[in-house]
């Protein structure tokens, strides 16, 4: 992910880089640097030339041109530098009564309401996320609040604002699909987190810090202490400690790395 947000480029500087030495394309949104793609494209340089600092969303689905398969949009995301606002966004910003809700893209909620009432949303839909794996456009992302009814909706995954443990449990997701959501990350400001259970046993999903030492430390204490006089010295007593804390340390580590993340 990116540590800044992408820019907003002029559609002037956009629309002047149609060479060699500076070629752009846009789709929708978009902006593209292929300059260093052109010798690498199977058609050649000069085929993508004819669009250089032009959108290119229709002829890359013309079937009768040359369809272009996921491959190629993901090779696009690559060369992906920032966006530019074209004359219908630039007129939904006018007349919008906080232009700064639009641009610089990406716009936030306020911004996507506004091009949704002026008819400009279609420009934005015909773009796929920076970064298609989180669905995330810059490190801002990060901190905006997730639209939770929107994205059940966009996904159909979990719903945030409902108890979680039966809807994965009842879920039937596939092992791919479940990878990819859960890699996703969600912005939640419901609370201290999304609701696990639903009901009295609710409480017992958030364990404070504190809670952990104040309930393990006296069993752990007394079996030192029944250890201790059970061996000869407190070398050996605490020799047998370390060596089993290791010990577990390696197992909880395998049962854990082995259950629970075998993609990893």
């Amino acid at each position: 992910m990116p540590g800044r947000p992408l820019p907003t480029i002029p559609t002037h500087d956009v629309a002047s880089r149609n060479n060699k030495e500076s070629c752009y394309v846009t789709i929708g949104t978009n902006v593209y640097d292929i300059t260093k793609f052109l010798d690498d494209h199977p058609g050649g340089g000069d085929l993508i030339l004819e669009y250089g600092g032009k959108d290119v969303t229709n002829i890359m689905r013309d079937e009768y041109s040359h369809s272009h398969s996921e491959s190629a949009y993901e090779i696009l995301k690559d060369h992906l530098i920032g966006f530019v606002a074209n004359e219908k966004v630039m007129k939904a910003v006018i007349e919008h009564d906080k232009p700064e809700d639009i641009v610089p893209f990406p716009p936030n909620a306020n911004g996507l309401a506004a091009l949704k009432a002026s008819g400009v949303e279609g420009e934005l839909a015909q773009n796929k996320p920076v970064f298609a794996a989180t669905g995330m456009s810059g490190v801002e992302d990060l901190t905006r609040e997730t639209d939770l009814n929107a994205d059940y909706e966009t996904h159909r995954f979990l719903d945030l604002n409902k108890p979680l443990l039966m809807q994965v449990w009842n879920g039937g997701f596939s092992k791919d699909f479940y990878l990819k959501q859960v890699h996703m990350p969600r912005y939640y400001t419901g609370g201290d987190s999304a609701p696990l259970f639903g009901n009295f046993l609710e409480p017992l999903s958030k364990t404070a810090w504190y809670v952990i030492p104040i309930f393990w430390l006296p069993p752990v204490a007394f079996g030192s202490y029944l250890a201790y006089t059970g061996l000869e010295s407190f070398f050996q007593t605490a020799a047998y400690w370390s060596i089993g804390l290791f010990l577990w340390t390696l197992v909880e580590y395998g049962l854990h790395r082995g259950l629970f993340h075998v993609d990893g």
